[in-house]
């Protein structure tokens, strides 16, 4: 709540308060000062109200009471797929054994078969698909995906909610690596920030079948602020009232009555700092934490995959290529990181479910073919071609080692500001490399 001050205001300039509790300021918009979502009833101003100005305000109806948090509720992960295809049976597979009760997935656009396995999984209780309205509601297809969600049955009745991505999964360090473990970790905590720990193509080029959690090894160091991308989160929230819909990274719309309910944590169970309760989706130095969980985040796979990637185009940005500079930000292979195997037995348990159903079988199979298919097109472009090659050198494989040496404007600008010498510089080195601002980013 805003404070006034303990002087009375002049007579010309009347401050008085609305209904909502909000101060008004005779030509000036009070949601300059602060949001109106923010503003939250103090007991001595409501006291001064009557004391200073002889108002008798309007008093906030009471706050609605919060749902109880679960533990062992249903847990709900929202996510969209465009030709997704041949990565959906893992990523599912290992939520599932992670914990995860049900996944709502909206796809749009497809051309190699992800919208027909996804509605045969539905058909067959393993998850919900629907046709993303993002055409309809003229909006972003993850944001159109999210909004829609809030009307969803299994969105509406879940006790924990999720924003995730088909290249991001759940990887939780503590116990036996399930949702309990986690919720018994940090028993307090309402509100999780999982940070990226950007995977790398760990060298792969080409394309196989396969789980990608035991393909790529490769990633980030823990301590990697730069780039921008690096430290995003991924936020798992109690589904009680605390916020009013589902954002990309975290929650929105903080319930200001409830602010002092909310108990959020960062991956090692630290607290986060009432400021990310409103605002912000990346973590620092002060708020990183992977003890508990991290979000494996393989953005880019095998560079053949990449291609398909990129010609698909993004869910949220998608007046954004993802071309050299987007590979060049997301293609960690500084350092390696295993600990996600310890729950390969449990995921591959529910994978060979899925398989042992031969109609989701050569539902997958068959995506895969038009992965291959789409693969083995555009390396037939001569642009993509061009492309490829530029992936795969010998020098764009050196730089995947060296973003712990770079300076954010480095990462704005793209790889071609980098010189060949400073690309052979050991990536062990104590060596720092940066290159003055720009006005526009490449991507």
């Amino acid at each position: 709540m805003v404070k006034v001050s303990d002087v009375a205001p002049a007579k010309d300039h009347p401050i008085w308060f609305d209904r909502h509790m909000a101060l008004r300021h005779d030509g000036s918009n009070i949601a300059r000062l602060v949001p109106k979502a923010s503003l939250i009833e103090d007991p001595a101003l409501v006291a001064r109200a009557a004391d200073l100005f002889e108002h008798d305000p309007i008093r906030l109806p009471a706050p609605a009471t919060l749902s109880p948090k679960r533990h062992g509720g249903r847990s709900v992960i929202v996510t969209t797929m465009k030709n997704e295809g041949p990565f959906i049976l893992e990523w599912l597979a290992h939520h599932r054994a992670v914990g995860f009760k049900d996944f709502l997935v909206y796809s749009n656009d497809c051309t190699d078969g992800t919208d027909v396995l996804l509605q045969l999984l539905m058909e067959k209780g393993w998850l919900v698909h629907r046709d993303n309205p993002y055409r309809q509601m003229k909006l972003r297809p993850q944001h159109a995906a999210l909004q829609s969600a809030d009307d969803e049955p299994c969105v509406r009745q879940a006790d924990w909610l999720l924003c995730a991505d088909v290249d991001e999964f759940v990887n939780i360090k503590t116990g036996d690596g399930t949702l309990t473990a986690l919720f018994d970790a940090a028993p307090d905590a309402n509100v999780f920030s999982m940070t990226w720990r950007l995977f790398g193509n760990a060298d792969r080029h080409h394309f196989v079948d396969a789980p990608v959690t035991t393909q790529f090894h490769r990633c980030a160091p823990e301590v990697t602020r730069k780039p921008h991308q690096a430290w995003g989160f991924k936020t798992l929230f109690a589904n009680q009232g605390l916020f009013r819909k589902l954002g990309v990274h975290r929650p929105k719309g903080l319930n200001p009555q409830h602010w002092e309910s909310v108990k959020w944590v960062n991956g090692s169970g630290a607290p986060m700092p009432r400021s990310i309760y409103r605002n912000g989706w990346r973590s620092s130095m002060a708020t990183y934490g992977y003890d508990l969980v991290q979000l494996n985040h393989y953005a880019v796979r095998s560079a053949e995959s990449f291609l398909v990637k990129r010609e698909r185009g993004r869910v949220n940005h998608v007046d954004r290529d993802q071309g050299l500079s987007y590979w060049f930000r997301m293609n960690n292979n500084a350092d390696e990181d295993r600990s996600i195997l310890a729950r390969i037995s449990g995921m591959q348990a529910v994978l060979d479910q899925l398989m042992d159903d031969p109609e989701i079988a050569q539902a997958h199979a068959f995506c895969v073919d038009r992965h291959r298919s789409r693969i083995v097109q555009l390396r037939a472009n001569p642009t993509y071609a061009a492309f490829y090659a530029q992936l795969t050198s010998p020098r764009m494989q050196a730089l995947s080692r060296l973003h712990g040496h770079f300076g954010a404007n480095v990462f704005l600008q793209g790889p071609g500001v980098v010189p060949d010498d400073i690309a052979a510089c050991d990536p062990q080195g104590t060596w720092f490399f940066t290159v003055p601002p720009v006005d526009e980013t490449s991507h």
